[in-house]
């Protein structure tokens, strides 16, 4: 499936292709008419037709009868057909900006061509323009999807990488490169959207981590048994979120400010323990020293059975699989990331200063 655009640039270079055939087959003709119907040599015969084509009007290269003037005259008149529709054809191209179009076109393919362990951002509505600015501040490489032409235009304004096409289909996801994608998130205004496309991306990329955005909590649970790894609700979490600032102001506050903005002064990331390449596996958090090393907090441990320790205490042995979940500015969990080798940048990176 090809963008409005991409669709308008293909038809118009096929009319550009299809007139220039279109005149060639004419000057073919003619050539050949004038050298088997009336005799004449292959370069009388060619030059006939050229100048003819050409309307430059030189006068007749050996004597014709009626058939032949009756000839020329036809063919004058399909060489003006054909040269007038190519003018027009081109004239369309250069007031619409075509040829320009066709530049971004080809400089849009390369950049998603170039992207690697990248996150896909399916719609550009008022949700994805949010995820959009938290990825941007986080200095990640993102592509966003949409299926109309105002939203790619706006992203690609705003200096995103955008592509418009329909996220529910798989020839879109292969467009945006989703098998060497590392996360994708489905911001479609439907539910439907929203689960085709979890479903397209899980089967096209098995080991991508797909995030939705569900409206009901049926939606929620249809999500999750597709295989979405998040399932948000703006209206559920959204909720919660009100009711959370209206019982607790300061904790809200505090959490919005490390979870979320451009001018935040701490972060919150996860560090995988791995045992091949972790030098603190099998040390307690007292013998890591991650604290006194870092400057960052350690909040909670998750095991890898799935159990979850919230405030681990200095005894608290860190084991292969286990995933940190840590607090910090963005220098201490630079350092952080130094010291226990974090989780591939195919899933999350330290964040980065704004």
């Amino acid at each position: 499936m090809y963008s409005t655009l991409e669709q308008k640039y293909r038809r118009l270079r096929k009319e550009l292709i299809g007139g220039a055939i279109a005149l060639f087959g004419v000057a073919l003709f003619g050539t050949l008419w004038y050298k088997l119907v009336e005799g004449w040599s292959w370069s009388d015969a060619a030059y006939m037709t050229v100048i003819t084509l050409a309307t430059v009007g030189y006068g007749e290269t050996n004597p014709l009868g009626n058939r032949g003037r009756l000839f020329t005259i036809t063919l004058i008149l399909m060489g003006v057909v054909s040269i007038g529709y190519i003018v027009n054809r081109f004239t369309e191209a250069l007031i619409q900006g075509y040829f320009q179009e066709g530049g971004r076109l080809r400089q849009r393919r390369r950049l998603v061509n170039s992207l690697n362990e990248h996150y896909i951002l399916c719609g550009f509505g008022r949700t994805g323009r949010q995820v959009a600015l938290e990825f941007q501040a986080e200095g990640i490489p993102f592509v966003t999807i949409d299926s109309q032409v105002e939203p790619v235009e706006e992203a690609l304004q705003l200096g995103y990488i955008a592509v418009q096409g329909d996220a529910t289909l798989d020839d879109t996801l292969h467009r945006v490169a989703i098998e060497r994608a590392i996360c994708l998130v489905a911001a479609l205004p439907s539910d439907a959207e929203n689960l085709y496309t979890v479903i397209s991306a899980k089967t096209l990329n098995p080991t991508i981590r797909a995030i939705a955005r569900a409206s009901t909590e049926e939606a929620v649970q249809k999500m999750q048994r597709a295989g979405a790894d998040a399932v948000v609700s703006p209206y559920i979490t959204g909720g919660r979120r009100m009711a959370a600032a209206a019982l607790r102001p300061q904790v809200m506050d505090f959490v919005d400010g490390i979870l979320t903005g451009t001018d935040r002064a701490f972060y919150m990331e996860e560090f995988l323990i791995d045992p091949q390449t972790c030098p603190v596996v099998g040390q307690t958090l007292r013998e890591a020293r991650l604290r006194s090393q870092s400057g960052a907090l350690v909040l909670a441990i998750r095991r890898a059975d799935g159990s979850l320790i919230g405030g681990p205490t200095g005894e608290t042995q860190l084991l292969a699989g286990d995933l940190l979940i840590c607090m910090g500015t963005a220098e201490q969990l630079r350092i952080l990331s130094q010291i226990l080798i974090p989780i591939n940048s195919r899933k999350l990176r330290p964040p980065k200063h704004t």
